[in-house]
């Protein structure tokens, strides 16, 4: 539990860091809304991959055979597209396409907020 409350604490760190760093940045309200959205997003996804195990690697346990880890990754990531980038969901969720840049930021906020655990993990292993 503590491990997970944790995590989150850290995803919310993302979060709120790309949501400083677009008001910086000066985007809109919907860029803005979006870029954070995003980060829930990659987050959620690495997450899942992460958590697979808490001893093991993401390295070790993408090995692992579950069909439905990448139909539901595949799944997130469709439905992420759709709010992006087909004009009806992203008007009803207030959204805007991103930039490249935009998205980058994003993914990199998500993936680093839950990519530290790796680093827990390892020291598991090695027994620091």
């Amino acid at each position: 539990m503590t491990t997970s409350i944790i995590q989150g604490l850290v995803i919310t760190l993302g979060a709120l860091s790309v949501y400083q760093y677009a008001v910086a940045q000066g985007f809109n309200e919907s860029v803005t809304r979006t870029m954070v959205f995003m980060v829930l997003i990659f987050a959620n996804i690495f997450l899942t991959l992460v958590n697979r195990s808490f001893y093991y690697s993401i390295w070790t346990t993408l090995k692992y055979k579950n069909r439905l880890v990448p139909l539901i990754i595949g799944i997130t990531f469709v439905l992420a597209a759709l709010l992006l980038f087909v004009p009806p969901f992203t008007a009803f969720f207030e959204f805007e396409t991103l930039t490249p840049g935009q998205l980058g930021v994003s993914f990199f906020a998500g993936v680093v907020s839950v990519l530290w655990f790796e680093f827990v993990k390892l020291g598991k292993r090695v027994k620091l």
